[in-house]
């Protein structure tokens, strides 16, 4: 990749990120939800294992559990007791016999090791087991996986399903959360009009709205949508003014260029302060961050594109910041790419792509469809974001970032 300079005077993305994100302050409010209310959301506490995972000594297998150290292997030794799981073994193994064990079940007093059933023979209640067994095989012992007292999640963690499997194994059944955060939705636009009605002349259909919702509702927002609002500063200020009463972040798309009817950045500066405006980033340049009576305030460009692109890298990591996240950033993976670029631009271009195998199995990226910053079709049917640094070209077979919309859309 070749580099050239830049002098375009925007604001680097990285730079923008770390403001942003040090303008983020965690919800404090908490409350407390069972087992089948908590996905998604925020631990507000550690979480302690209440129990040894597992409680016993467990076999891992379907076979015969036995004493290494009191076993004859080249005489049949007697089937002293059966054992399932969720039962109790009824004695301690007798001297010189072996149970009969399933997967899961609690190895009676006196047995270290288990042998798997398809290395036995038995025959009139006598079970002949192989020789060279390794003393405590096929053995879960007591707290292997867990101890009691143990932290097993740790405050900030964000529960998912294999996080409240682990933590139901302990015994838990609730957790303190931390309250959702709520995010007041704001789009704006003379042109929009809502989905299902007939199109007048210069009208289009209010995507953003929906786009923006559903990925607030992805990230587990209390979300409230206003709008559209007019092209006009009275209404967008009333409408900021309303929004900042009940909110803990304000979201908005489109209005924030420099264009005539573009009024947004006005009326943020008028009620509170900007902090950030035009990012070296494409699409999107027209991010603002401010503050608004108090509240943040994150301003989307109205091209859908750009608005999505700038909330998964800048609202994203900022609202998982204020729910309590500590884990922010979203895993991007080095791919090789397959198609070139010879003309470099000024500003860090997140391209949408699609993953694609060659005959030889390697992956290769492409670049899907269009990538005007109005055409919906490319984000909805690629597989991701590829990160192409500000001034560089580059030959097919270039190493670039790629950050799935698995990551970046939870």
């Amino acid at each position: 990749m070749q580099p050239t300079c830049d002098n375009s005077g925007l604001i680097p993305v990285e730079t923008a990120l770390e403001a942003l994100l040090s303008q983020a302050i965690g919800v404090t409010g908490t409350e407390a939800v069972d087992l089948n209310n908590a996905l998604g959301r925020v631990l507000a506490q550690d979480i302690h294992s209440q129990i040894d995972v597992p409680p016993f000594n467990a076999s891992a297998m379907d076979g015969y559990a036995f004493n290494s150290a009191d076993i004859d292997y080249a005489v049949p030794c007697p089937i002293s007791q059966r054992i399932a799981a969720g039962q109790q073994s009824s004695t301690v193994l007798a001297q010189g016999s072996a149970a009969r064990i399933f997967t899961g079940a609690p190895l009676p007093d006196g047995a270290d090791s288990v042998v798997m059933q398809e290395a036995c023979s038995v025959q009139d209640n006598h079970v002949t087991l192989p020789e060279n067994i390794k003393a405590g095989q096929f053995v879960r012992p007591r707290g292997c996986h867990v101890s009691q007292g143990a932290v097993i999640l740790v405050h900030g963690t964000k529960l998912g399903p294999a996080a409240i499997a682990l933590a139901a194994s302990t015994g838990i059944n609730n957790f303190t959360v931390y309250r959702r955060l709520k995010v007041a939705l704001l789009t704006t636009g003379n042109e929009l009009i809502e989905p299902g009605l007939p199109l007048k002349s210069g009208q289009i259909y209010n995507t953003n709205q929906y786009m923006l919702a559903n990925m607030l509702t992805t990230l587990n927002c209390e979300v409230t949508s206003i709008g559209p609002v007019v092209d006009d500063a009275a209404a967008i200020k009333s409408a900021l003014e309303q929004t900042a009463r009940s909110c803990d972040v304000i979201l908005s798309s489109g209005g924030v260029s420099v264009g005539d009817e573009d009024h947004i950045k006005a009326v943020v500066e008028a009620l509170g302060k900007l902090d950030l405006w035009r990012i070296r980033i494409k699409p999107g340049k027209p991010l603002a961050f401010g503050h608004v009576l108090g509240k943040p305030f994150i301003g989307l460009p109205g091209n859908p594109v750009s608005s999505f692109v700038t909330f998964c890298l800048f609202a994203r990591p900022f609202i998982l910041k204020s729910q309590g996240l500590t884990q922010t950033a979203a895993k991007s993976y080095p791919v090789v790419t397959d198609f070139e670029q010879s003309r470099p631009d000024n500003r860090r271009e997140y391209k949408r792509v699609s993953l694609v195998t060659n005959q030889n199995g390697q992956i290769l990226a492409q670049p899907h469809g269009s990538q005007d910053s109005a055409t919906l079709i490319s984000t909805s049917h690629s597989d991701g974001l590829l990160c192409v640094p500000e001034g560089v070209t580059f030959k097919p077979g270039e190493v670039l970032q790629f950050t799935p919309y698995s990551e970046l859309l939870s």
